[in-house]
């Protein structure tokens, strides 16, 4: 039940509980614990609201940094990962498998805000030896929600 209940509200997260209760089958209670449960517990985190930011009117850059670091003896990469989780312009931090070992996405208000984060606040942690920088420059789709305006092609099929 837990599992379908995450996907329902992954998928919409303002889905009331009466709804969801309604889609499986179960009562609003229920449904009402088990969200409580996966909250109090740690499953769930948060509620995020996916924003399409090229709609707004306002400057925001975001770039994807690939961080080689030397992981520490006792507590392997979660030291420098943890640290990094920290900052406020920082969005996520994974750890990856490849040619990288931690990846890190950043948003700042300029590609100079976001260079300069990364010059004086990442590269210089004793632990990295190396940094990437992408800079995302569109997004299309962002955790499962297509951002892109679907157009229709009105043309009209030509044979020959």
């Amino acid at each position: 039940m837990n599992t379908k209940i995450l996907k329902l509200i992954e998928n919409n997260a303002r889905m009331s509980t009466a709804d969801i209760a309604t889609v499986l089958g179960i009562t609003e209670k229920e449904a009402s614990l088990a969200i409580r449960d996966m909250e109090s517990s740690g499953i769930i985190r948060g509620y995020k609201t996916i924003i399409d930011r090229e709609k707004l009117d306002e400057n925001a850059v975001s770039a994807t940094i690939e961080l080689k670091v030397v992981p520490k003896a006792d507590r392997g990469f979660e030291e420098v990962a943890e640290r990094i989780a920290r900052y406020p312009e920082v969005e996520s931090v994974s750890l990856m498998s490849g040619g990288c070992d931690l990846s890190v996405v950043v948003t700042g208000k300029t590609f100079r805000d976001v260079s300069t984060f990364v010059a004086k606040e990442l590269a210089t942690i004793d632990s990295v030896t190396a940094t990437a920088t992408q800079f995302i420059m569109k997004r299309y789709k962002d955790h499962g929600v297509l951002l892109t305006d679907e157009e229709t092609d009105d043309r009209d099929t030509v044979s020959l």
